[in-house]
């Protein structure tokens, strides 16, 4: 009986202990999305019209391996600093693990900083996330997902991205808020 007991606690203590996990973005997004300080946007592709936007076949194949948007801000105008340098160590926390590939970092403490990771290897990426910061007015993370993304195909994006419709989903609305 002591034996079974004992094979009972050891069963238990790895299933508690060994389903623990790494906190992803994933799950800070859900666990903000509805938190004071804090706005969420979920776009699916599609709603952006790019079907009607002349683009080279490259750039088609890039826009046509992204399936969504998840996008997550949080604004200095109604939050305050120790909330805004708590959340931000956490992304940076959550980000430096690693299955997060960093890609590219820019900025300055003055203006703001980017990070641009990936989930995935350059030729398949789940996951293409930006992670943006500014003192002045809080932080941003976009979480680019779809399948078999590439790196060189994505960045071929940035001429047509002004030209993407975002009046109808209210990507203003967000900016608002944040700025």
């Amino acid at each position: 009986m002591r034996s079974f007991v004992l094979g009972l606690g050891v069963f238990i203590s790895f299933f508690l202990f060994g389903c623990h996990s790494q906190p992803s973005l994933q799950t800070y997004f859900v666990d903000h999305q509805e938190s004071p300080n804090f706005i969420s946007m979920d776009v699916p592709i599609s709603f952006l019209g790019a079907k009607d936007i002349k683009m080279t076949d490259r750039q088609r194949q890039a826009i046509n391996s992204i399936d969504k948007l998840n996008m997550l801000g949080y604004s200095l105008k109604s939050g305050d600093k120790d909330s805004y340098n708590k959340e931000v160590n956490e992304i940076k926390d959550i980000l430096n693990d690693k299955r997060y590939n960093e890609l590219l970092r820019l900025g300055n403490l003055n203006d703001g900083r980017v990070k641009i990771c990936y989930v995935g290897d350059d030729e398949d990426i789940d996951e293409l996330i930006v992670f943006g910061r500014s003192y002045k007015y809080g932080f941003a993370v976009i979480r680019v997902l779809g399948d078999d993304m590439e790196v060189s195909k994505i960045m071929e994006l940035g001429p047509i991205i002004s030209q993407l419709n975002t009046e109808d989903i209210n990507v203003e609305g967000f900016m608002d808020f944040m700025l």
